[in-house]
């Protein structure tokens, strides 16, 4: 019988729930690493027993762990990783706001993208901006040094969460084209795995840069792409929510009927390529959701619904960070939200109704969802 695992990072360990494919009745397994941030987990599509974790301290630095029996037990890999991200490359600069040099350093790992094809492929997303791909299981890691050395490297700059590249959404069957997004620089796409890299930001308007249609200095949160159409991405950028249909050449607005078009995740409905899904929060200064409550919309048939029921309608102001947003594959699908309150909340009919699988974890970084079969 199918079910779900849900992996969750938190500020302080990791957990693993699990359910059959009511998504009712909730088996809870953590915490895994206990006191250490783990800022993001994600299982591999290829093989569900495989399962990749983030995690770091400001006392011990850096890890990549990995399990290979679906979270029971794990192992650190990659000592090479922390080498190669912090003596193995050439160091480059940034900017910070004021045009003075930022040399390049490495903070953290904020992502990590399993291939859809090989186990032993991953790329990871660190602080900062840079992407690094692992070929075998995580024992050595290389740069594409491609996106770090683009022409318009010297002036990416840090958005409040640091210069991070945050997002990466792998196309469903060409391996060759990879989009990332970088925090705050904008979004990129390469169509030769890595060597190259176009920004693209057509479209985009930030008014917090001196050039509002700038090639770069855009703080996008987040992309989602539905792999039946990979043309078509979606993105919830430092206010605006955004539509590609040209794999991200140009640009257009579909924030329009939402509370407020601020937020960190989305995410896609994993049946209807065109159903979206965001949580709105009041403004880059105050992380709540509007009203104090804790609302999801959807956006179906180009019109933004809001899914509230049996989410917290008083008194809410938690937030929902840029990976804390899933959804599951089963006919009816699930759609997962992890809050900054330490709730984590399932919608198993595709955000009409609402239950807390688990309450009061530390603050939810990360939520992923593996379907199991």
């Amino acid at each position: 019988m199918a079910g779900v695992r849900v992996l969750v990072g938190t500020r302080k360990g990791a957990f693993v729930l699990t359910s059959d494919e009511g998504r009712r009745d909730w088996k809870v397994d953590g915490p895994h690493f206990g006191g250490w941030e783990m800022y993001h987990l994600k299982g591999s599509p290829v093989d569900p027993d495989r399962i990749w974790a983030s995690q770091s301290t400001g006392w011990f630095g850096q890890l990549i762990q990995r399990s290979d029996d679906g979270g029971r037990t794990w192992a650190p890999v990659g000592k090479d990783f922390v080498y190669a991200v912090t003596g193995g490359g050439m160091p480059g600069t940034h900017q910070w706001y004021d045009g003075t040099p930022h040399p390049w350093e490495f903070a953290r790992v904020w992502h990590l993208e399993p291939s859809l094809t090989d186990r032993d492929v991953v790329y990871a997303g660190v602080e900062d901006a840079a992407l690094f791909k692992t070929t075998d299981g995580g024992q050595s890691w290389n740069e594409l040094a491609g996106l770090r050395e683009h022409s318009s490297g010297p002036q990416w700059q840090p958005g409040a969460g640091g210069m991070c590249l945050h997002t990466i959404v792998l196309h469903p069957t060409d391996e060759q084209r990879i989009f990332t997004a970088i925090s705050a620089a904008g979004a990129f796409r390469t169509d030769d795995g890595g060597a190259s890299w176009l920004p693209i930001n057509k479209g985009l308007l930030s008014g917090e840069i001196p050039q509002q249609e700038a090639e770069v200095g855009h703080c996008v949160h987040n992309l989602a792409m539905h792999p039946s159409k990979p043309d078509t991405l979606f993105m919830q950028k430092h206010w605006d929510v955004m539509r590609s249909d040209d794999a991200g050449d140009n640009w257009y607005d579909i924030g329009e009927g939402l509370p407020s078009d601020f937020g960190f995740p989305i995410d896609v409905h994993a049946h209807e390529p065109d159903t979206v899904y965001v949580v709105p929060i009041l403004s880059d200064s105050q992380h709540y959701p509007p009203d104090g409550r804790l609302r999801v919309y959807r956006n179906r048939d180009g019109a933004w619904e809001p899914l509230s029921k049996g989410l917290p309608q008083e008194n809410c102001y938690v937030n929902v960070l840029r990976d804390a947003m899933g959804v599951d594959r089963l006919d009816d699908c699930g759609v997962y939200v992890g809050t900054t309150g330490g709730q984590v909340y399932c919608s198993p009919d595709g955000g009409e109704t609402w239950d807390a699988i688990v309450r009061d974890l530390p603050a939810v970084l990360s939520v992923e969802v593996q379907t199991l079969p």
